[in-house]
C-alpha cells in the first residue's frame, strides 16, 4: 500500500482503485435541499435532527467519523451511548435558523487529525461528553439570544467540566486498496471510572425504498474466528465484505428504513426500522432489533468501563469476503506501517525551516480538507418529478432548482465542510483546488473539471452555484484557479499539463459568454452578478430589487469579469505556446479585458465612474431611474478586487503571439479615453515584460496605501474585508426615511440579511486573502524589486510587493500557530483550547475570522477554503522572489 499522491505518476485505474473506501461519509445529510420535499422549501424544518435518527435519507447518508466507498453504497461510522442521553450519539448536532444560528456552527467537537491523499491513513477525533448531551439547553438559550450575543457554544453549558469526557479516536488503515483496519481508541479524561457505550456500525445506503422491485443489499450474521463477530454485507454492485469485530461481542440488526409509526403515525412495513439499535441500546427494547441476525443495518454493542485516565481499544476490519482478516497477527503493524508512510508524506510536503507547529498546522489543515471529501448523489429530474415536476410545467413557489433538470450528480467532490455544507458551492470549489493542489494534484484538477461536465454546466453555459439555488451566481473564479493550479504544478515539478487547460479553457468559454450575455444587461462591460458570495458586504440587498428602483454596477462584479478574462488570457497565452491556433483567442481576451478594464474608468473625473479619484479607491455605482449616478462609498474588498485582474506577458509570450504588439497599439490609438488611466499595456525595457492591469502605478499605490493600513484593512491576522475606516465612519444612505447602514463588524452579523450567518463587514476571510496575495505576486512579477511600498502603511518600512505579500501570509498563519503566551488567537479567549494539553494542539479552520484578534468566526469545521493557509505556507516556504518574476534579466524599472 501506497500513500502516492496525485502528482506521482498513476493510471486512472489505479487511481479509482487506491480511493475507493475513503472519508465520504456527511456528517449531517438532515436539514438539506436534497431531502426537503415540503411544499415552501423550508429544508431545515423539514427534516430536522430530531427526524434523522428515525428516517431513512434519499439521497445521501450521515455519520461520525465515517467512510464508504465511492458511489456510498455501504457506509461505517461510529455511534456512542454514556449511559445518560436521550438518544444514541451517531450524527452531529447543530442549530437550524430558528434556533437561534448564528455562523451554521456545529454544537459538537470533532477534529480531522490525519490523511493522506489515498486514505491509506486517516485519524478522527470525538470529544463525548459522559453528562447527557445538552440538546434542549443549546437550543433554548441560542433563541433567547439577540444578534448582538455571542452564541452559546457546547463549551459554555459547562458539560466538559473536571474533564469529564472521553476522547474517542477513529483510525482507518488499509492493508490493501479494499481491506480497510479500524482501530477505535475511547480515553477516560475524567476523574472517575466510567462506562462508554461504542457501537460500530455499517449500513446500506437506502436505494430500494424509492422504486418497486430495486435490489435490496442485505447484511446478516456470518461465521469467524472464535472471539469475533463478522457482519457479512453482500451488495449486487459492491460484492461481498465482512466486517470482522473484536470480542465476542453482540451483533444488532435492522433495517435502514423509516419508522413511519413515530414520525407519521402510519404502519412500517417491518418492526425493525432505522431507529431500532437505538431503541435497544437506550430504552431497552429488545424487539426493535432482529433476532435473525440480518438486515440493512447492523452495529457491534461493545459496553467498555473505562477507569480514570485510561483507555480501551477497539479493532475491527472491513475486506471482501474471503480475505485474510486477521485481528491479532499483523494488525499493528499495518497501522504502523501506513502512520509512517504519512509521516514521510509529510515531512517531504513540510517547507525547510518550519517549526513542529507550524508543521502540524500545515498537516491538520490538508487533513481536514481531504477529510472533507464526500459524496455527492442528486438526481435533479427525479427530485423534481417527485415534486410533481416536469421539464414543461409552471414554476412552482418553494421548488427550487426547475431550470436544471439535466443535473445528475454522483460523484466525490470537495466540500467546504462535512455538517454545514454536505453540498457543493462553487467559487468555494475552485479555492479547495488550490488548496488541494499542495497535496494531491490531480484529484485539484479533477474537481475543477468536474462543475464544467455536461452533466452540471447547464446547456446554456451557467456553472452550477450551490445547491439552495443552482441558478444564482457565485464569482467565476474556476479559470484563475485551474491557470493557478497548472503554474503550481509546473514549478513544482517542472511538467506542465496542457491538455488539462485545454480541457477548462474549452468548457469555460461558453461559461464565459453567458455571463456577458447575462450579466451585462445594457452591455457596457459593467457586470451585475447577485450577491457574487459576498453575502451582506453591501449596502442594500444586491440578491433582491433596489429599494430606490435603478440598478446596481458593481465594483466587485467587474472585477470578476476582469479577473475572469485576464485568467482566460493567461491560459490562451500557455496553449498558444503548444497550438499557434490560440493566437486569435489571445487577442480576442485581450480586447474583452481592454473593454471591462476601460468601464470601470475613463479620462476625467465624470463621476459615474467606479474609480474615485479623491478617495483613490473603486466603489460600487447606484445608477438611479433618472440616470443620476451615485458612488457608494464603502471601502471594502469590493474596492480591492480590481488590483486582482492584471496580467503580465513575459517576452517569449509576446514574440509568439503575432500582431499582439501592434493589436494593442491600435486599440489604445482609438480609444483614448480608456488608454490613459488603465495601465492597458505598460512596457518594460525593449524587448521586456509588459503589464495589462486595471490600475496603473500611481493608483495602484494609492490602492496599496488602503490596503496596507493598519488603520484600514490590514489587520494583524490578514486582510479585513471591510476597511476600519468604518468603525468610526459607518457609510449610511436614506430612502424614503429608511436607513441603510454599513459599519465595521470584525465579528459576527448584527443584520438578518442572507440569514445572518456570515459577515463581510469586517472579518477575514482566507479567500479574498488569497486573490491579494496572488494579486501582489502577480505584480511583483513585473515591477520586481524596485517598485516598494510602506507595510504598514506610515510605519517608514518599505518592501517589495513580493515582501507585502509574504506579511500578508505571515499574519494569516498566525491566527493558528501559538504565540508566545502559548494561545492559538483562533481560539480567542476558550481556556480549554488554550491551556488543556489535550486541546491545545487541535486545530479547527473557522469559515472567517475576526477581524482584530483573529478568534475563529461562522462555521468551525468549515476547513474548505481556509485550508489555503497550507498552500500560502507551502508557496512561501518553497518558492524564492525570483520564481515570480516574469523577465528576470531586468535590471532596471521601466
Amino acid at each position: 500500500m501506497s500513500t502516492q499522491t496525485g502528482a506521482e505518476p498513476a493510471g486512472p485505474a489505479d487511481e479509482e482503485r487506491r480511493r475507493l473506501w475513503g472519508p465520504y461519509l456527511s456528517e449531517r445529510q438532515w436539514g438539506t435541499v436534497r431531502e426537503d420535499y415540503s411544499a415552501g422549501g423550508d429544508a431545515w424544518s423539514y427534516f430536522p435532527h430530531d427526524h434523522a435518527r428515525s428516517r431513512a435519507y434519499r439521497w445521501g447518508e450521515d455519520g461520525l467519523g465515517g467512510i464508504c466507498d465511492d458511489k456510498q453504497r455501504l457506509c461505517f461510522a461510529l455511534a456512542l451511548w454514556n449511559g445518560r442521553d436521550p438518544i444514541l450519539k451517531e450524527r452531529a448536532f447543530g442549530l437550524t435558523n430558528g434556533e437561534g444560528n448564528h455562523g451554521e456552527d456545529v454544537k459538537e467537537y470533532y477534529f480531522y487529525l490525519d490523511s493522506t491523499p489515498s486514505h491509506s491513513y486517516l485519524r478522527y477525533l470525538y470529544k463525548y461528553p459522559q453528562a447527557e448531551f445538552p440538546y434542549h439547553d443549546l437550543v433554548a438559550v441560542n433563541q433567547a439570544r439577540s444578534r448582538q450575543e455571542f452564541e452559546y457554544e457546547l463549551l459554555d453549558t459547562g458539560i466538559f467540566d473536571d474533564d469529564r469526557y472521553f476522547d474517542v479516536t477513529v483510525e482507518y488503515a488499509k492493508a490493501a486498496d479494499d481491506d480497510v483496519l479500524i482501530r477505535i481508541t475511547v480515553a477516560n479524561r475524567g476523574p472517575d471510572e466510567a462506562t462508554a457505550h461504542v457501537l460500530p456500525t455499517l449500513w446500506f445506503r437506502n436505494t430500494w425504498s424509492w422504486h418497486e422491485g430495486a435490489a435490496r443489499p442485505a447484511l446478516t450474521a456470518a461465521e469467524g474466528p472464535r472471539r469475533t463477530a463478522t457482519v457479512r454485507a453482500v451488495h449486487p454492485e459492491l460484492g461481498s465484505y465482512d466486517l470482522r469485530c473484536a470480542g465476542a461481542v453482540p451483533l444488532l440488526f435492522t433495517e435502514n428504513e423509516t419508522n413511519h409509526e413515530r414520525l407519521f403515525g402510519t404502519p412500517n412495513r417491518t418492526p425493525y426500522v432505522k431507529d431500532g439499535i437505538g431503541r435497544a441500546v437506550v430504552d431497552g427494547e429488545a424487539g426493535a432489533v432482529n433476532p435473525a441476525g440480518e438486515g440493512t443495518k447492523a452495529a457491534a454493542h461493545y459496553t467498555l468501563t473505562v477507569p480514570a485516565g485510561g483507555e480501551e481499544v477497539l479493532r475491527l476490519r472491513l475486506a471482501p469476503t474471503g480475505s485474510s482478516l486477521s485481528l491479532d497477527r499483523g494488525f499493528d503493524t499495518v497501522f504502523q506501517e501506513r502512520i509512517a508512510e504519512a509521516d514521510a508524506f509529510y515531512r517531504e510536503l513540510t517547507p525547510r525551516g518550519a517549526d513542529e507547529d507550524e508543521a502540524r498546522v500545515l498537516r491538520q489543515a490538508l487533513a481536514g480538507m481531504l477529510w472533507s471529501k464526500q459524496y455527492y448523489g442528486f438526481d435533479l429530474e427525479t427530485w423534481l418529478a417527485e415534486h410533481g415536476m416536469d421539464p414543461w410545467s409552471l414554476p412552482r413557489p418553494g421548488i427550487r432548482n426547475r431550470e436544471w433538470f439535466h443535473m445528475v450528480a454522483d460523484d466525490i467532490i470537495s466540500m467546504p465542510d462535512k455538517w454545514e455544507y454536505p453540498w457543493f458551492a462553487a467559487w468555494d470549489l475552485a479555492f479547495h483546488a488550490v488548496a488541494l493542489s499542495v497535496v494531491d494534484n490531480n484529484f485539484a484538477k479533477q474537481q475543477l473539471e468536474l462543475l464544467l461536465q455536461n452533466v452540471y454546466q447547464h446547456p446554456n453555459g451557467q456553472v452550477p452555484a450551490y445547491e439552495w439555488n443552482f441558478g444564482d451566481v457565485n464569482p467565476p473564479v474556476h479559470a484563475w484557479a485551474a491557470y493557478f493550479v497548472h503554474l503550481m504544478q509546473e514549478r513544482r515539478t517542472g511538467q506542465a499539463d496542457p491538455a488539462f487547460l485545454e480541457r477548462v479553457f474549452q468548457k469555460l468559454l461558453t461559461n464565459f459568454t453567458w455571463w456577458v450575455n447575462r450579466k451585462d444587461p445594457e452591455g457596457r462591460n459593467l457586470f451585475q452578478g447577485g450577491f457574487l458570495g459576498l453575502d451582506n458586504i453591501g449596502v442594500f440587498d444586491r440578491s433582491a430589487p433596489l429599494p430606490t428602483g435603478g440598478r446596481l454596477e458593481q465594483a466587485d462584479g467587474t472585477a470578476w469579469m476582469a479577473l475572469y478574462c485576464q485568467s482566460m488570457l493567461q491560459i490562451a497565452l500557455e496553449l498558444v505556446e503548444h497550438n499557434p491556433a490560440y493566437d486569435e483567442l489571445v487577442l480576442k481576451f485581450v480586447e474583452h479585458y481592454l473593454w471591462i478594464a476601460g468601464s470601470m474608468d475613463r479620462v476625467g473625473d465624470l463621476g459615474d465612474e467606479l474609480w474615485d479619484e479623491e478617495d483613490g479607491f473603486f466603489y460600487d455605482v447606484l445608477r438611479l431611474p433618472d440616470g443620476q449616478a451615485v458612488r457608494l462609498k464603502v471601502r471594502s474588498v469590493v474596492g480591492l478586487l480590481p488590483l486582482c485582474a492584471s496580467t503580465v506577458f513575459r517576452p517569449r509570450q509576446l514574440e509568439r503571439v503575432a500582431g499582439l504588439n501592434e493589436r494593442l497599439r491600435r486599440f489604445a490609438d482609438r480609444h483614448p479615453s480608456l488608454n490613459v488611466t488603465m495601465a492597458s499595456a505598460q512596457a518594460g525595457v525593449a524587448g521586456g515584460a509588459r503589464l495589462l492591469s486595471v490600475v496603473d502605478e500611481k493608483r495602484l499605490l494609492r490602492v496599496l496605501g488602503h490596503l496596507l493600513s493598519e488603520d484600514e484593512f490590514l489587520g494583524p491576522y490578514g486582510i479585513r474585508s471591510l476597511s476600519r475606516y468604518h468603525a468610526e465612519h459607518p457609510y449610511t444612505f436614506w430612502v424614503h426615511g429608511e436607513e441603510y447602514r454599513v459599519a465595521y463588524l470584525p465579528a459576527e452579523s448584527d443584520t438578518g440579511m442572507f440569514g445572518g450567518n456570515s459577515n463581510w463587514r469586517g472579518p477575514v476571510w482566507f479567500p479574498m486573502n488569497a486573490l491579494v496575495i496572488r494579486a501582489l505576486l502577480n505584480l511583483y512579477g513585473f515591477y520586481g524589486d524596485e517598485l516598494t511600498v510602506e507595510c504598514p502603511t506610515g510605519s517608514g518600512v518599505r518592501m517589495t510587493l513580493y515582501q507585502a505579500a509574504e506579511e500578508i501570509s505571515r499574519r494569516l498563519a498566525r491566527i493558528f500557530l501559538r504565540g508566545e503566551d502559548g494561545r492559538r488567537p483562533v481560539y480567542g479567549g476558550q481556556h480549554k483550547f488554550r491551556d488543556d494539553p489535550h486541546w491545545r494542539d487541535l486545530i479547527l479552520f473557522h469559515e472567517y475570522f475576526h477581524g482584530d484578534n483573529g478568534a475563529g468566526i461562522g462555521a468551525a469545521h468549515q476547513t474548505g477554503w481556509t485550508g489555503l493557509v497550507a498552500a500560502q505556507m507551502q508557496l512561501f516556504g518553497t518558492l524564492t522572489p525570483g520564481d515570480f518574476l516574469a523577465d528576470p534579466g531586468r535590471k532596471e524599472r521601466p
